[in-house]
């Protein structure tokens, strides 16, 4: 067992970077490698990036830059995994799935560079208020129909994407299934965020007691939609570890799993559950 393993069963450092990206793929690219940089020289082990980092915009423009996985923006990120020793969390991308559609997908990539798990969202933003607003994910986007855990070596890591953090049950399956720590990339929109990011983030760690790692797009992107920023990063007793100002920036947190074991053990909710009722 090497040095990075020992830290990942103990005690390791992730950060999640907040920032809005535009329709320019290689701009987006360079940005996130100088945030990455930054973020290792800060000791990071882990990196997490925001839903649809590498290209974000009009729906059209978003479905030309969607790639094979693994394809270009998933290598490009192997690579600096693999030069810096670091696992990285890949947002999400657009994949190439058929005519017209693409899946929202998210990728962990290892230390090594290899790709560790990938999830595509199952839960699609469609919201059609008459006279105020029409948003349909579905537009253009298929649903994934796989729910994800990533055996990270020494734990199991969830997988989610922005609109998923809204349905509880996801994440207590994905619990059950042995996640001790969530990875949720977003564009969470402003107009809901300020009521519901924040209480959904603490509820999904404090109902599961696990960790939580939100990188959220912030801004307003070429499709008109503005992002909440404020990502955050949650502890298994609703503790705020870190929260992102709202800039373009990095936020770091020290995960502890010895802390999720004491909460689990000093209050045992799993094994309180009425398993013959529900």
């Amino acid at each position: 067992m090497d040095k990075f393993e020992n830290r990942l069963q103990e005690k390791f450092k992730v950060a999640a970077i907040q920032f809005c990206p535009n329709e320019e793929k290689e701009e987006n690219l360079r940005l996130i490698s100088r945030f990455i940089d930054t973020a290792v020289e800060n000791d990071a082990d882990i990196v997490v990036l925001p839903e649809m980092f590498n290209c974000c915009g009009h729906g059209e423009v978003m479905i030309e830059n969607a790639e094979h996985i693994p394809g270009y923006t998933t290598n490009f990120l192997s690579d600096i995994a693999r030069r810096f020793k670091i696992c990285i969390v890949c947002g999400s991308i657009f994949e190439k799935f058929q005519k017209g559609k693409v899946f929202n997908t998210s990728v962990i990539v290892g230390r090594s560079g290899e790709i560790l798990a990938r999830y595509s969202k199952i839960h699609l933003f469609d919201v059609d208020i008459l006279n105020k607003i029409r948003y349909k994910e579905s537009d253009h986007v298929a649903a994934g129909n796989k729910l994800v855990t990533a055996n990270m070596g020494q734990f199991d890591a969830g997988l989610a994407i922005c609109y998923d953090l809204r349905f509880c049950e996801l994440f207590r399956v994905l619990t059950l299934k042995g996640a001790k720590i969530f990875f949720i990339p977003a564009a969470f929109t402003a107009a809901t965020g300020k009521y519901h990011w924040e209480p959904l983030i603490k509820a999904r760690a404090i109902e599961n007691q696990v960790f939580i790692v939100a990188a959220n797009q912030i801004g307003t992107s070429l499709n008109n939609i503005t992002c909440y920023g404020k990502s955050m990063i949650v502890d298994p007793w609703g503790r705020v570890l870190a929260k992102a100002k709202d800039n373009e920036n990095i936020i770091y947190a020290e995960i502890d799993f010895g802390l999720l074991d004491t909460i689990r053990a000093e209050m045992p909710l799993f094994k309180h559950r009425r398993t013959d009722l529900y």
